[in-house]
């Protein structure tokens, strides 16, 4: 399930598979399919993640 978290004064979802951040819900959801559906995760949709840990 994708959720929704804070950092900086933005909003970024998370997804519930592999953890990776996103500036929007349609990538976070996007990436939560095909993680659950490949078991792995697509370089299509992660070069559009973001590093909240900086």
């Amino acid at each position: 399930m994708v959720s929704k978290t804070a950092s900086k004064g933005k909003s970024f979802f998370v997804c519930g598979e592999c953890g990776f951040a996103y500036g929007t819900e349609n990538l976070a959801h996007e990436c939560e399919d095909w993680c659950r559906k490949h078991h792995s995760c697509s370089l299509e949709i992660t070069k559009h993640a973001v590093n909240l840990k900086q």
